[in-house]
């Protein structure tokens, strides 16, 4: 891959950017290294050149795997109430023990840089809505606030390992919703409120949750949306719920049997923190039901407060005085990300509201009102304000911002010239890979190392990232499934409702036994850095956020003109992403502009804006396994180009001949036809 208007050399393509020497040594990473180096036998620095310092350390860190974590826990003074008997105790995947015997609380932690009384009064939480005006929550408020709301969950018999839900968007409230949970040592869980009643209810109905937080609505794109009537639904159709807090974002009256938001956190009452095993569960995530159920992901306490420390302090190197921006929803894994910038003391930036209103520029306008000096967003939005010839260095003030860093899907080399062009040709552009799964980052951010147009800098410390072909061998410069062939402190400890584990071995370990399989494809370059080239399984990812497609079978085949369906998601060569509908209609009906009309209105409504497809096909037929599975994969690879006899195996479904009619609408559409 060539860096655009750079030339090649011998040695590879030029950079794009590359760190100055003030910037290496600032680094907290570089730091860390030379600290490490001391105390724990890491590799030290090789003067004058940070590629190779960088390689060093991350072989250390997955080779010494106990000693990098070890050293981490004790870089960021991790409070251990009780300490651990060692660092690893179980080494296999999945089962892999952390920190056994140890106990701590990742709410303290969070917290944390609220003790100090110099930092007392600065913002903890900026709060942003659609008007653009940052409100402050100061670090002693969000400490007070959080330790009445965990007294009062305490009085309502809230107990450790219990489950906490909130229907709740981007605001203050839900953070402070989530820390008092983690405070209790209860379990939280949550949904963005442009989610319909049935997403949720297939979610939270899983986890049974005892406390349901939700608003009454939201604003959006300029407009309020009232969800009234789908919290009553929430409400009726979860019956562990003991307690519904209503939070009035609309000015709503509270409905009956409802407490009240502002009493709970009225009090003045220090936090009290439990003190919970390293493998306490602290959250549960959830993937995106592409073949059923979405798979309820448990993640621990100790493991997302030590990952989190790393990813965000060693890899985005942020710290006190930072002000850390993510566009994101409380449905999406980045919103936790997002909140864990507390942990290394910086201020979180939330944002509440559309990206794109009143124009597409909000992102970059939030970010000069907040100041922010580190800005996330997706790649969909950047190749968006490419489209829509938005010129952030030009029309804001930036001069804060010192990364910008992207993910959801691959940042396409167009969008990191972009960057470089229209924001600030001194910038770091850090295009990051993980996922919902382990609530973190395989590859991405370094602050050491150059960036490469679209390239990802390196795979992260503590992972042991490989490209594997089909026969599980490690490969370079080629592309081969993503795999993680060591344990990482976040990885699920477990599946909600899953006692056996056979749904957790079968998602990530049932092709390599003992590795983690992602699901995607990748190349590792021989440079070290990584490309990121889409999934290499059926997973909806639409702006940044992960879809099942279940969720828009069960929507759309509940209409009675529709038989079955099917959709898939293509990552495009530009950047873009198409998302067709395939419909295979019930005798007698027509896929009239009525009907299309209303599989779209059936979809946002019973879902969310995002599920609704590009465009909506009429099909001969929806091809399935042998054991009655819709085929998603190959249809995919069909319609991404990939012939006939290479995309699926023609004795593993149950009707070929239906399979041709996706490979021409493939071969219209590169035509330029249909």
């Amino acid at each position: 891959m060539t860096a655009g208007n750079t030339a090649p050399t011998p040695a590879g393509p030029q950079p794009l950017w590359r760190p100055s020497a003030d910037r290496i040594a600032g680094a907290q990473v570089t730091r860390f290294q030379e600290w490490a180096a001391e105390r724990y036998g890491a590799p030290r620095a090789v003067p004058g050149d940070p590629a190779a310092s960088y390689a060093a350390l991350h072989r250390w860190s997955v080779d010494e795997l106990e000693r990098f974590w070890q050293a981490t826990a004790d870089w960021f003074d991790v409070r251990f109430s009780t300490p651990y008997e060692r660092v690893l105790g179980e080494t296999a995947m999945p089962g892999a023990r952390w920190f056994p015997g140890a106990r701590l609380n990742y709410a303290e932690h969070a917290l944390r840089a609220g003790e100090d009384p110099e930092r007392a009064d600065e913002a903890a939480l900026l709060h942003v809505d659609e008007t653009h005006e940052p409100r402050p929550v100061s670090w002693a408020e969000l400490r007070r606030q959080v330790g009445s709301l965990a007294a009062e969950l305490r009085r309502l018999g809230v107990r450790p390992g219990d489950r906490v839900s909130g229907y709740l968007p981007n605001v203050p409230e839900s953070v402070v919703a989530l820390l008092a949970t983690a405070a209790v040592g209860a379990v939280w869980t949550s949904c963005a409120p442009d989610f319909g009643a049935r997403s949720v209810l297939d979610r939270f109905q899983q986890v049974e949750p005892v406390v349901l937080f939700a608003v009454d609505g939201y604003r959006y794109g300029g407009k309020q949306h009232d969800r009234a009537d789908t919290v009553a639904e929430l409400r009726r159709e979860l019956p562990t719920v003991r307690a519904f807090v209503h939070i009035p974002l609309l000015g709503t009256p509270a409905p009956e049997g409802a407490l009240d938001w502002s009493e709970l956190v009225a009090s003045d009452a220090e936090p009290v923190f439990e003190q919970v095993p390293f493998d306490h569960p602290l959250w549960v995530l959830y993937s995106s039901g592409t073949t059923g159920l979405p798979k309820a992901i448990v993640q621990s306490q100790g493991g997302i407060l030590l990952e989190h420390l790393k990813q965000l302090g060693l890899h985005t190197d942020l710290g006190p005085g930072d002000r850390f921006f993510w566009y994101t929803s409380t449905g999406w894994m980045m919103w936790n990300f997002l909140v864990s910038g507390l942990l290394v003391g910086s201020t979180v930036i939330l944002y509440d509201g559309s990206p794109g209103y009143p124009d597409t520029a909000a992102q970059w306008r939030v970010a000069e009102r907040t100041e922010a000096t580190f800005y996330g967003t997706s790649a969909a939005y950047v190749m968006a304000c490419r489209k829509a010839e938005v010129h952030p260095g030009r029309d804001f003030d930036l001069s804060r911002v010192r990364c910008v860093a992207t993910t959801g899907s691959p940042l396409p080399p167009d969008g990191f010239r972009w960057i470089h062009d229209e924001v600030a040709e001194d910038m770091w552009i850090a295009s990051v890979s993980g996922g919902t799964d382990v609530c973190s980052c395989f590859a991405g951010a370094v602050p050491t190392l150059p960036v490469h147009i679209g390239e990802l800098q390196a795979a992260c410390l503590g992972t042991d990232l490989q490209a594997w072909d089909p026969h599980g061998k490690p490969v370079t410069d080629e592309v081969g499934e993503l795999i993680v062939t060591n344990p990482m402190p976040s990885m699920p400890i477990r599946f909600w409702n899953d006692p056996d584990g056979s749904r957790y071995r079968d998602s990530y370990f049932e092709m390599f036994p003992g590795a983690w399989r992602h699901g995607d494809w990748i190349t590792l370059t021989s440079r070290g850095t990584v490309v990121i080239h889409g999934r290499s399984d059926s997973t909806l990812n639409r702006q940044g956020v992960r879809m099942g497609s279940a969720d828009i079978y069960e929507a759309v085949e509940r209409l009675p003109e529709i038989r079955e369906s099917l959709v898939i998601g293509l990552e495009q060569a530009d950047g873009g992403y198409w998302m067709p509908l395939f419909v295979h209609l019930a005798e007698g009906a027509t896929l009239d502009d009525a009907l299309r009309d209303r599989i779209k209105r059936t979809i946002r409504e019973q879902l969310s804006p995002r599920h609704v497809p590009d465009d909506i096909i009429e099909a001969p037929g929806v091809p399935h396994t042998l054991t009655g599975k819709r085929i998603e994969v190959p249809v995919k690879r069909l319609l991404q180009g990939t012939p006939l006899d290479k995309a699926v195996n023609p004795g593993s479904v149950d009707n070929l001949e239906l399979l041709r009619f996706y490979e021409r609408i493939a071969r219209d559409r590169s035509s330029g036809g249909a």
